[in-house]
């Protein structure tokens, strides 16, 4: 008689359960966050207790206030004026109201007593920072979880279980025309050329699954030596650093030296530095190579300190106004070291830091003494005090050599200079002689007296003498030879120009854009309200109190080994050690991102409250043990993902969110803005493969309003632009090497989703919309690449069009085309010959028809997207 009974419970809907059934809400996880968000700056915060209320602990808000009384009668929610005053809205003052679920939860916790998890404290300091805010899942140590069994790969052994417990499973791999595809534009953001695909069909023939691994591994070997790795993987980064060419704000004037750090961080992603050791020379590099402003040239010159200074530059992406006039300078300074601190703290913590410059972090365990913590460690940098202005914060890259040179021609030039000098100011003396003895001889010395006073110095008689004898007013001044004698001028000329011609012989100076310090380190004191002229409490470089309890200061003394405050050397060594959970997680989740289009924590600059929670906590944490452990090399983690069954996936025909969380086949994915403009000149034939150097400079185009390669030649009469200078190839070079400035991106870049880097930029957000298909359709950067492309398969397959399809699509698609590719092809060819003017030779006709099919083919998903 059981076995129906329980069948028929077993049918039974699930019904929800009455509401006075359901668990209370307890003050420490779901109330106090809540009043943190919304009342503690004004109830609590920093000693601050308006009308003598303080809502930080359960027994404060029970007691309430002097003047109202108690704040909660717990079981009594309809005699509590805590309620009453949030839902009138009254309170929070001046701020958004609570929203209805938060009035709710307030009511429900009041109703059922007000509980708490656990006995309070007697007392509790200004900062009060509870367990639950200590055991946040990204401020604990991080784990070394086993791997589960079943899987060769420990990636898919952390995906697999969660795929099984949803009934799902793996999708098979991907075909290898795709697998390389992706590949290549994973590590490279370049399609693979034909012959690429070819050779790697090849190894992977017979199609076996051991043949698949075995030429993936080697395909993956072959592309982390590419040169074009390091330009891919190093822009991704340089997103993080918010790399600019110019300072930002209204002027915007460009950085003619910022491009040495990009090529640092090309250079060490070419190398495969570990990025303990690549964070702590951005960080610290000058400390490390132990320099100051006032030895920094030296040590570039003597000691090859050039990489080490040069990677600090990340330190000097921050907008930096600070060059030009403003309104209010000391704010402006104020604004370089929080941006600064905003860059620094989200691409390398994960943390909103910025959020608690005026108060106490709304959401996060973050005080306002925490972030004035971490503003000592860079105070020394940015002295407001003593500020530098950017041109201040430039170092010659002279060698020896190289200025022992330019200081023989100047002195040689210098001597030209002074003999034509001599030779312009003779020659005036001579005419004047002659002119002199033209003036009366009484009037002789005194006009010679008046001539030979400086103009600022002649009495009102000497001037009036000279205008009396104004044919005897011939200065000493060179520059006015061409009145008296214009042959002598035009030999002065000669020997000006034969100076200047000297002097175009010296060696190229360039400059670094560097952090360094400069004089003892100053005093950083707590900003009330984050307004620099409320200087309150000074405060010391520590550890955020979250992450160290004592709080741990990051220096107990200073280094008397160096020249410097030392502070971001410490800081750098802490963010590295194992003391630091944040760092690793973060950048292994960034880098995990930049492989499957999102990470396994969704919002890779916030591992705070407000952001997602990991979907695969465990993989994260094994990522970042594992990467940490094997001396935190990149290259060797790329090849762990690229040869798990997780990446090889094919794409999921079937997507949905939740598939998508659990890794269930491949994500469609878009080219980005680079990869795009990059793919078009690369299959057109037209891609400069120039690595490094100065950037290609970019002019707003007068007619169309456009951003585009070019110089701009203003007119010097009204300051507009005459016209754009072309730069010729240079300007098909890498997306990378195009000028990044602020207010002008390219506009082919800008369209696709190019991020401003205000100050930087930790996920980019990607876009569908009309204007994207406009360019793609009228613009004439792809007309012109579309041309190229015509070119070039003209070119590669002059026999016919069959050919010439079959060469598009390799380039393209790196596929061959179906029937049916080939017939629309041929068909839309056909038509389009057919129907030009009669007028217009064939051979102008058939690259007109190939260029609009290749603008065509430029524009399909097919090229756009990656599957």
């Amino acid at each position: 008689m059981r076995f129906p009974l329980l069948a028929l419970f077993a049918s039974l809907p699930l019904l929800p359960l009455p509401s006075s059934l359901h668990a209370a809400p307890v003050f420490e996880s779901e109330i106090r966050p809540l009043l943190k968000t919304h009342c503690f700056h004004c109830h609590g915060e920093g000693g601050r207790k308006e009308a003598g209320l303080d809502l930080r602990l359960r027994r404060f808000i029970v007691q309430g206030s002097p003047k109202n009384g108690p704040a909660i009668s717990p079981g009594k929610p309809h005699a509590s004026r805590l309620l009453d005053v949030v839902r009138s809205g009254d309170m929070p003052k001046d701020a958004k109201p609570l929203a209805p679920h938060e009035i709710a939860l307030l009511e429900s916790w009041i109703a059922a007593g007000a509980p708490t998890l656990r006995d309070e404290p007697t007392s509790i300091p200004d900062v009060y920072i509870t367990d639950e805010e200590r055991h946040f899942w990204s401020f604990q140590p991080i784990a070394s979880p086993p791997i589960p069994p079943g899987q060769p790969n420990p990636i898919d052994a952390f995906i697999a279980p969660k795929l099984h417990a949803a009934n799902l499973d793996f999708l098979p791999p991907a075909d290898p025309r795709t697998l390389i595809r992706r590949a290549s534009f994973d590590l490279l953001g370049l399609p693979p050329s034909p012959e690429q695909t070819d050779a790697f069909l090849t190894a992977c023939s017979p199609p076996t699954p051991e043949n698949l691994n075995r030429a993936l591994a080697s395909l993956v070997d072959q592309l982390l030596t590419s040169p074009h790795y390091a330009e891919r993987w190093g822009r991704h980064w340089l997103d993080a650093a918010g790399y600019a060419d110019s300072s930002g704000h209204d002027d915007d004037t460009t950085r003619p030296h910022a491009w040495h750090y990009r090529d640092y961080v090309v250079r060490a992603h070419s190398a495969d530095m570990p990025w303990n050791r690549f964070l702590t020379e951005q960080l610290a590099g000058d400390e490390l190579a132990r320099v100051t402003h006032d030895s920094a040239t030296a040590a570039i010159s003597q000691q090859g300190s050039t990489d080490l200074l040069a990677a600090t530059g990340f330190l000097r992406m921050a907008p930096d106004p600070t060059d030009a006039a403003v309104a209010d300078p000391d704010l402006a300074r104020n604004q370089v070291l929080a941006d600064t601190i905003k860059t620094v703290s989200s691409s390398l913590m994960g943390l909103t830091v910025a959020c608690a410059q005026c108060h106490d972090h709304r959401y996060d365990p973050i005080s306002h003494a925490d972030y004035h913590r971490l503003r000592a460690v860079f105070e020394p940098l940015y002295n407001w005090k003593q500020w530098r202005q950017p041109a201040q914060r430039l170092y010659s890259l002279y060698s020896p050599d190289e200025r022992a040179k330019a200081a023989a021609i100047e002195s040689e030039a210098a001597a030209l200079d002074a003999a034509r000098s001599a030779f312009a100011l003779n020659r005036l003396d001579e005419i004047f002689a002659e002119r002199l003895a033209k003036v009366p001889e009484p009037d002789r010395e005194a006009v010679r007296t008046a001539r030979n006073t400086e103009d600022a110095k002649r009495s009102p008689a000497q001037i009036a003498l000279l205008k009396q004898y104004v044919e005897a007013n011939v200065a000493r001044n060179e520059g006015l030879l061409l009145l008296f004698d214009p042959p002598a001028e035009a030999k002065r000329k000669e020997m000006e120009a034969k100076a200047a011609a000297l002097r175009a012989t010296k060696p190229t100076e360039h400059f670094l854009m560097a952090a360094t310090e400069s004089g003892p380190p100053p005093p950083t004191f707590r900003f009330h309200r984050g307004d620099h002229l409320q200087p309150r409490e000074e405060i010391s470089p520590a550890v955020f109190e979250v992450l160290s309890q004592p709080i741990r200061p990051l220096l107990s003394s200073p280094n008397p080994d160096l020249p410097s405050s030392g502070r971001r050397l410490a800081f750098a060594n802490w963010l590295t050690s194992p003391e630091n959970p944040l760092t690793p997680r973060v950048l292994v989740n960034r880098f995990w991102l930049h492989h499957f289009g999102r990470g396994l924590v969704p919002t890779p600059g916030d591992f705070g409250t407000l952001g997602d929670r990991p979907t695969h906590p465990d993989l994260l944490d094994w990522l970042a043990t594992d990467f940490t452990s094997h001396n935190w090399q990149l290259k060797r983690l790329h090849k762990l993902i690229l040869t798990s069954r997780t990446w090889q996936q094919s794409h999921d025909h079937h997507p949905s969110k939740d598939r998508e969380k659990l890794y269930c086949g491949w994500k469609l994915q878009r080219l980005d803005a680079e990869s795009l403009r990059d793919s078009m000149l690369a299959v057109s034939g037209r891609l400069n493969p120039i690595i490094g150097g100065e950037p290609v400079p970019v002019a707003r185009d007068v007619s169309s309003g456009r951003i585009i390669p070019g110089r701009e030649i203003i007119n010097p009469g009204n300051g507009m632009i005459d016209k754009i200078d072309s730069v010729a190839t240079s300007a098909d070079r890498r997306s990378l090497y195009i000028q990044a400035r602020r207010s002008r991106p390219l506009t082919v870049l800008d369209t696709f989703d190019l991020p401003v880097m205000n100050p930087n930029c930790t996920s980019r957000t990607l876009s569908t919309v009309a204007p994207q298909s406009l360019l793609l359709m009228n613009d004439s950067f792809t007309v012109d690449v579309a041309r190229s492309l015509a070119a070039r398969l003209q070119k590669d397959a002059p026999e016919n069009d069959d050919a010439r399809i079959s060469r598009a699509w390799a380039l393209l698609f790196n596929a061959p085309p179906s029937q049916l590719d080939s017939a629309r092809s041929l068909v839309f060819l056909h038509r389009l010959r057919s129907t030009a003017n009669p007028n217009t030779p064939s051979a102008q006709a058939d690259a007109d028809a190939l260029t609009a099919w290749a603008q065509l083919l430029l524009a399909t998903n097919r090229f756009l997207y990656i599957d």
